[in-house]
C-alpha cells in the first residue's frame, strides 16, 4: 500500500525522502487561484521516480455552482489541471465535490441542479475524449446543498456520473465533520460509489458534525488514532496524510506500523 502525504515544496521529490512517503500530492498552481498550471519544474524526474504523484485541483472549483462566472471557469481549470497532472505522470486529480448555493425559490430542487452540473460536465467532456488523468471526486465537510458531503447526496452524484468513470477520495476529516461515522465508513462508501481510488487520512481539530474542516495530525484530533488506521487497512488504496507537515514522517510511520500488523 502507498503511504505519503501532501507536500507543498517545489521539491517533492526531496520532500517524499525526508517523510518516508511512497506517494506525494501537491498543487500544480495557486490553490486559491484560477490561473492555467505552469510546466512543474520537476516533471521529468517526477515521471521517473518511484514515488507516486497525486495532484489536487484549487479550492476555488465548484463545478456545481450555478453561477456562469464560478462554473464556466471550473470547467476549465479541472481540464487544464488534469492535463498538467499526466505531465507529471500523476494517478488522478481530486476534486472536491462543490456545493449549490440556496436560492429563494422553494419549489427548486437546487442540489439536483448541481448534480446535473456535473452531469454535464463529463458528458461533455467524455464526447471530447475523456481526461488527461482519473477524477477522483472528495468527500467534503460543509454545506447544507454539497455535493459529497453526506452519502446520500453523494449517491445522488453518483448516479449521474458513476456511468463514466468518475473515481473517489474519501477524506476521514472530511466525513467526521461532516457527519459520516468513520467505523464502516469504507464499506458504506463503496456502497454508493463501488470504489475507493485515494484515502486523505486526517484527524480532525473539530468534533463530529462540526461542518468544519481542520485537519490535524494523526496522533492530536478528535479521532481515535486506531479508528483512523481501520479505515486505511479496510480501503487497501493509497494513502495521502494532508496533516502540519512537522507530524507528517511520524504520520506515515504510525500507518506502516499498524498496517504492518
Amino acid at each position: 500500500m502507498l503511504i505519503g502525504a501532501h507536500v507543498r515544496e517545489d521539491d517533492p521529490v526531496a520532500a517524499a525522502a525526508e517523510r518516508g512517503a511512497d506517494i506525494v500530492q501537491v498543487f500544480l498552481a495557486d490553490p486559491q487561484g484560477w490561473k492555467k498550471p505552469p510546466p512543474h519544474p520537476q516533471a521529468d524526474e517526477l515521471r521517473a521516480s518511484d514515488v507516486a504523484v497525486v495532484v489536487h485541483s484549487p479550492y476555488v472549483v465548484n463545478l456545481a455552482s450555478l453561477n456562469n462566472r464560478i462554473r464556466i471557469p471550473s470547467r476549465k481549470l479541472v481540464v487544464q489541471h488534469a492535463e498538467a497532472a499526466a505531465q507529471v505522470g500523476a494517478i488522478g486529480l481530486v476534486v472536491h465535490g462543490g456545493h449549490v448555493t440556496q436560492g429563494e425559490a422553494p419549489d427548486i430542487d437546487y442540489a439536483a441542479k448541481g448534480v446535473d452540473n456535473w452531469r454535464k460536465f463529463f458528458e461533455r467532456q467524455a464526447d471530447e475524449g475523456g481526461f488527461a488523468v482519473p477524477i477522483l471526486i472528495e468527500n467534503t465537510a460543509g454545506g447544507d446543498n454539497a455535493m459529497a458531503r453526506r452519502f446520500d447526496a453523494l449517491a445522488r452524484l453518483w448516479d449521474a456520473i458513476g456511468e463514466y468513470g468518475a473515481g473517489f477520495c474519501l477524506d476521514t476529516c472530511h466525513a467526521h465533520a461532516g457527519g459520516e461515522e468513520l467505523v464502516g465508513v469504507v464499506d458504506r462508501a463503496r456502497a454508493v460509489t463501488g470504489r475507493i481510488d485515494l484515502v486523505h487520512l486526517n484527524n480532525s481539530r473539530d468534533g463530529f458534525d462540526s461542518a468544519r474542516d481542520r485537519h490535524a495530525n494523526i496522533d492530536s484530533g478528535t479521532i481515535e488514532p486506531e479508528v483512523l488506521a481501520a479505515v486505511c487497512a479496510a480501503a487497501d488504496a493509497p494513502v495521502v496524510v494532508e496533516t502540519p507537515a512537522e507530524g507528517q514522517p511520524a504520520d506515515i510511520a504510525f500507518l506502516r506500523e499498524r498496517l504492518a500488523r
